[in-house]
């Protein structure tokens, strides 16, 4: 397992450096320009000066290489500094700047980052939690009741889009509810709240419960369907039979022997929608008005901010190729048959 973790970081490198000049010459040679919402009054040669104080008077490729040479190096030397309070070299190093707002483009992404943790992370945590159990109770008592409501829910919750759930649950709890309702909820996040006592404490969790149960649930929806559908196929095999033959109890044969196995397509599902985590839910933090990263993400596209844009893109996508490595490698934890060495 060891060696086979090192040869999948090692071909990461590579796979990564391709990643993100394909993520750079597609944004670099798409028609955006970051004079275009500046005032048309500006003559043409301030927009060319500004265009020039932004390097885009310099080569594609040599671009690209300055851009690998401030994340990949000066980036990590930054916040080695800042996290052990030590100077490496003299301290003053270009770093991957916005061109919106000239600042640096990791700083803006780690002050928006808790918020689409508390938010996202949370609601896909929720969501987890939620469909596990009800795909193992819906296989096991396939076609009762239970089973029947679950596989409504779940198509209801999978097709229905998050837009439309966010909007209705804004007109009950915050519009038809009254103010003085103790079900009354906040319709917009505010992400200037600290939590530092008890009563913060219980307004954080107010203002989360609806855009962390709209999330929630398009999640819960999609895998609790791959859950049933797993354990549906392990309940049929020989060796759920041969274990009942063997007088284990059917909770053991459940919950150990059928759930173990039942998990391990499931882990993909679950493994790749991590990164979904951290991109932000760009729909429903726009309804709820969370200034999360996928907030952030549309700001960026909007005022043609490629530096900040191909930043959060080439994040994403390592995240995508790192949580397939993790993915892969509790398979071989959960699977005994699976060896990589």
């Amino acid at each position: 397992m060891f060696n086979f973790t090192i040869r999948r970081l090692i071909f990461t490198v590579p796979t990564l450096l391709f990643i993100s000049f394909v993520i750079f010459f597609i944004l670099d040679t798409a028609p955006n320009d970051p004079t275009g919402n500046l005032p048309l009054t500006i003559p043409p040669d301030v927009r060319e000066k500004i265009r020039v104080s932004l390097g885009l008077d310099q080569p594609m490729f040599f671009r690209y290489l300055l851009w690998c040479k401030q994340f990949f190096i000066n980036e990590p030397l930054n916040m080695i500094e800042q996290w052990f309070n030590i100077t490496i070299g003299d301290g003053e190093r270009l770093r991957v700047q916005s061109w919106a707002t000239r600042s640096p483009v990791v700083d803006l992404i780690v002050e928006r980052l808790p918020q689409t943790l508390w938010v996202v992370g949370m609601s896909y945590v929720v969501g987890i939690l939620i469909a596990i159990p009800i795909g193992v109770i819906s296989a096991y008592k396939q076609y009762s009741w239970f089973d029947q409501i679950g596989t409504f829910v779940s198509m209801l919750g999978f097709s229905v889009p998050t837009f439309f759930t966010g909007l209705l649950l804004i007109v009950i709890f915050s519009v038809w509810m009254p103010n003085d309702s103790p079900f009354w909820l906040r319709s917009i996040y505010d992400t200037t709240l600290k939590v530092t006592d008890w009563s913060s404490f219980v307004q954080q969790v107010r203002q989360m419960i609806m855009p962390v149960m709209v999330l929630a649930f398009f999640n819960a929806a999609q895998i609790s369907r791959f859950m049933r559908a797993s354990m549906l196929d392990n309940l049929q095999q020989d060796y759920v039979r041969t274990a009942r033959a063997k007088g284990l109890k059917e909770r053991t044969v459940v919950l150990v022997h059928v759930l173990r196995n039942s998990l391990i397509p499931v882990i993909t599902v679950i493994a790749l929608g991590v990164p979904q985590v951290f991109g932000g839910a760009i729909i429903t933090e726009q309804i709820f008005k969370v200034n999360g990263l996928g907030q952030l993400l549309i700001i960026g596209i909007q005022g043609a901010d490629i530096p900040l844009v191909q930043t959060l893109t080439f994040i994403f996508a390592v995240l995508i190729v790192l949580f397939n490595l993790i993915a892969d490698i509790l398979y071989g934890l959960l699977d005994p048959r699976i060896r990589y060495d």
